[in-house]
């Protein structure tokens, strides 16, 4: 897919931002203010709410990473969400768990699936496309990290893309049976956070999910909170986590 952009703007603390379309998928790109050699790349997942609703958490925690460790990130809309076409499929499993929910329900893996793996199969291939031509960017280089949610999407990432070196990995979301036994071929260091109060996540399966991970160098943190009360002292853990391994 050929990547356009679309717009340029130099914000106050020297990183560039730009909007770009792959094929018709909007993302942005941050890149530090000029280095002597091509900037690491971090790919910054989130959850399918749209561009447009995420982006203040998205453009804080990449101007950081490009400030303060001189690292470039980049984020694509998701399938379904934001500006792109709403999909029949993943309307439907959304309106199941909302039912689910609301009837005070255990959510089934039937809706856990529906709604989790159909996004992974189409998002992985497309987060790939951006990355074949982000780094194909002056100024890009690798090596590449990935950090945030969907957390299925990340697994899914990190045992398929060679060139993903570090996960920093959000729990948070639903997570399929399958992506456990992909988790054991997990073999990229990973830091994982997790919300211990979070009011949308089954702990003890983010739990599970870390124990699976095959990392031979894994972190857990976890803090009191719900889903939206991560601590400010985080964005310094897990930047300093993906400067460590792209640094």
């Amino acid at each position: 897919m050929h990547l356009t952009f679309t717009s340029e703007q130099l914000l106050d603390d020297g990183v560039v931002e730009r909007a770009f379309t792959l094929g018709e998928i909007p993302g942005i790109l941050w890149t530090p203010p000029s280095a002597p050699e091509p900037a690491p790349l971090v790919l910054i997942g989130h959850p399918p709410l749209g561009l447009r609703t995420m982006y203040p958490r998205l453009a804080g925690r990449a101007r950081y990473y490009a400030a303060e460790y001189g690292l470039a990130s980049a984020t694509i809309e998701l399938p379904g969400s934001g500006e792109r076409p709403r999909w029949a499929a993943a309307e439907q499993a959304r309106a199941d768990l909302r039912r689910a929910r609301e009837a005070g329900e255990p959510v089934g893996g039937e809706i856990v699936d529906a709604l989790v793996l159909p996004l992974v199969e189409k998002a992985v291939p497309e987060w790939q496309a951006a990355l074949d031509a982000l780094l194909a960017l002056p100024g890009i280089g690798g090596p590449v990290g990935y950090e945030g949610g969907v957390i299925s999407l990340g697994v899914r990432l990190a045992v398929v893309e060679p060139r993903l070196v570090a996960a920093g990995l959000f729990a948070g979301s639903l997570i399929p049976a399958v992506m456990f036994e992909e988790a054991r071929h997990v073999t990229v260091p990973v830091h994982m956070l997790l919300q211990w109060d979070d009011e949308g996540n089954d702990r003890q399966a983010a739990l599970d999910l870390y124990d699976a991970f095959g990392s031979r160098e894994k972190t857990l943190h976890a803090n009191l909170g719900g889903h939206t009360g991560v601590p400010w002292f985080e964005l310094e853990s897990g930047a300093r986590f993906l400067a460590r391994h792209l640094r």
